[in-house]
């Protein structure tokens, strides 16, 4: 359930976030956007999503100009672009649990130069932290859990935004 609507006595960015992308499934609608993952059907047979959820979180993150619909697909703008820094983090922070428990690990590379960016998303090679679009992702360990096309496709090597076919 989301946080209340109003914080008129708590100045706090965090809970002003977290009422936009705080609720369940919002982060992970977000991460498979990034991912490339574009179609609604795709979505919910990914994320085993009630259809009505998803619906409502995607209007949700339209609404707040985070994803911008394209016919039947969803497509992460410019806007959330700095969401990406928190869902690594995210990611990292669960990784150990997911080698432990035969999951995938995800690594994410520096188009221009070809390294490999730090947790934080810093390319130790240039000392910059490339934004989404100059990020390709590549599934390192572990077989992966799912074997839905959507989940086969996400273990290719792919830039970030660019949608799975």
């Amino acid at each position: 359930m989301p946080l209340g609507q109003g914080y008129p006595a708590q100045d706090c960015a965090i809970a002003r976030a977290l009422e936009l992308v705080g609720d369940r499934w919002t982060l992970l609608v977000l991460r498979d956007c990034f991912f490339g993952v574009h179609r609604f059907a795709d979505l919910v047979a990914r994320l085993d999503i009630p259809r009505a959820v998803l619906a409502d979180r995607l209007d949700r993150l339209v609404t707040a100009g985070l994803l911008r619909p394209d016919g039947r697909s969803y497509r992460v703008s410019e806007a959330a672009w700095p969401l990406w820094p928190a869902l690594r983090s995210l990611a990292a922070f669960g990784e150990a649990d997911q080698v432990a428990t035969g999951g995938s690990v995800r690594r994410f590379s520096h188009v221009t130069c070809g390294t490999d960016t730090t947790p934080d998303g810093h390319c130790p090679a240039c000392g910059t932290v490339p934004p989404p679009p100059d990020l390709v992702v590549r599934a390192t360990a572990g077989p992966g859990r799912r074997e839905d096309p959507v989940s086969v496709a996400l273990r290719s090597p792919h830039r970030l935004l660019t949608p799975l076919p």
